[in-house]
């Protein structure tokens, strides 16, 4: 295998002479053999990095610290990189020691060597445009970094945010559909009150909604950067109007609405914004969590369960009970909320781990990060489209719960009192018998009251009595 020699503070190495990273991104991938994922597989921040790297070029060019044909070659290796190109080199372990120096010096390696080949010298011969001096210039990696983190995860927030979109249209589709379904409601797994199977997925419509409205305002705090900070956020090797410009390029390179922090040195020390945002996601992890539980209890059985509704079978679920099907779909989503709770704990005692002018523990945070929005991302995809969308409702036996439920008896309270409603909701229980029977042999309402009293639409929204205990149902 061809090699080169390249050159560090420790020393010579040999670099295979076919990869564009260097010797910082070599030793990087020797020392840190953690989880086996390389960055590559983030593609996000990959893209980000380059679009970091771009903005400063210009900037660097604009101020006049950096030669134009320097900066053309970084502009053209950027968007080859920003496209998709030569992702296999970014090669350092996602979990990583230096506070990412590691990414951020095998992005200055791959974007130096592609833009050695656009000048036509050959790959390491720094002199021409080298990975501190020229694609490094006015940066630190505690500036490039976390803006990078922030970019990237602006992006994925988007993708989960109308990922969540199409879930709440799925849940709002089925609340019109189950809009005439009337079925018992529970509270503490006990029967209550009844209302209608459209309001229950409308309610898990408005979840989906407000979590959604919660991260796109998460998302915002992301837009402010702390670029031209370099080391500590004195902004020291940089032009004074760096800082500026380059948020100005980078803001037309990504569309976002991006600015400056207003205090860099705040922004350098400080990863509240990510810990802002992590509390957002776990937030819509645990509500998910819940409406998942709610789904495998309702389809629960699917005789000796409540049996309510049927979630679309997916595959066999035993390998020795013929027939048996699981609600594997919510399951799924289920353990990725585990997941997204724990990484808020990591993300947690890595925020507060900081120390001074730096929080080291950023790719933590980072890998942390993407690994809860891309697995909710793949969760909501996966249960809107092969769980919600099949949902059926069991129509007679809701039908027949509510006909034999205790619960219906609240509904009387206006008309026969609490006590007599009490009394009849004991027997009821005792019994076995319906409240309707019970009811009438009482002669507490007649049979033409009695569904007067018992419509759907009284069961099920706010109906004010026509009459009070101890008066005559009115016609």
């Amino acid at each position: 295998m061809a090699e080169r020699i390249e050159h560090d503070l420790l020393g010579d190495r040999a670099v295979p002479d076919h990869v564009l990273y260097g010797v910082h991104t070599l030793r990087a991938v020797e020392n840190f053999p953690i989880t086996g994922t390389p960055i590559s597989r983030c593609p996000a921040l990959i893209g980000a990095l380059a679009r970091v790297k771009h903005a400063a070029a210009l900037a660097n060019k604009e101020l006049g610290l950096l030669d134009a044909s320097k900066a053309d070659a970084i502009v053209d290796a950027c968007l080859r990189i920003a496209g998709g190109e030569a992702h296999e080199h970014f090669v350092v372990d996602v979990i990583q020691g230096g506070a990412g120096t590691s990414t951020n010096m095998n992005a200055n390696e791959v974007i130096a060597n592609l833009g050695l080949a656009f000048l036509g010298r050959t790959r390491g011969d720094y002199r021409y445009l080298h990975p501190n001096d020229d694609v490094n210039l006015s940066q630190s990696t505690n500036d490039v970094y976390p803006t990078a983190l922030r970019l990237a995860g602006y992006q994925e927030l988007m993708e989960l945010i109308g990922t969540m979109a199409e879930l709440e249209a799925a849940f709002d589709e089925k609340a019109r559909e189950f809009a005439d379904v009337l079925k018992m409601g529970r509270t503490q797994l006990q029967d209550a009150v009844p209302m209608t199977l459209g309001q229950e997925f409308g309610a898990y419509a408005e979840t989906i909604a407000e979590d959604r409205r919660a991260l796109l305002e998460a998302s915002r705090s992301l837009c402010a950067i702390n670029l031209g900070a370099t080391a500590i956020g004195t902004g020291i090797n940089t032009h004074p109007d760096y800082a500026s410009t380059v948020c100005r390029h980078l803001r037309l390179l990504t569309g976002i609405a991006l600015t400056t922090s207003p205090n860099l040195i705040e922004a350098t020390q400080d990863v509240g914004t990510f810990l802002h945002v992590s509390g957002a996601l776990k937030r819509t992890a645990v509500r998910l969590s819940k409406i998942c539980n709610d789904l495998r209890l309702l389809s629960s059985g699917p005789q000796a369960g409540l049996g309510e509704i049927n979630l679309p079978p997916m595959q066999a679920g035993s390998s020795i009970m013929p027939g048996k099907v699981n609600p594997v779909i919510p399951e799924v989503v289920n353990q990725i909320a585990f997941e997204v709770i724990g990484n808020d704990m990591t993300i947690t005692m890595a925020a507060e781990a900081g120390q001074l002018q730096l929080n080291a523990f950023e790719p933590i945070i980072a890998y942390s990060l993407h690994k809860s929005i891309r697995h909710l991302i793949g969760g909501c995809r996966v249960l809107n489209a092969r769980c919600i969308a099949g949902i059926s409702a069991n129509r007679g036996r809701l039908q027949g719960i509510v006909e034999g439920a205790v619960g219906i008896v609240t509904a009387l309270n206006p008309y026969i009192g609490y006590a007599n409603a009490v009394s009849v909701a004991q027997e009821a229980l005792a019994t076995g018998r319906g409240v309707r029977a019970i009811v009438l042999e009482r002669a507490l309402l007649d049979e033409t009251q009695l569904l007067t009293v018992l419509q759907p639409e009284k069961l099920t929204r706010p109906f004010l009595p026509s009459v009070r205990v101890g008066d005559a149902v009115g016609a």
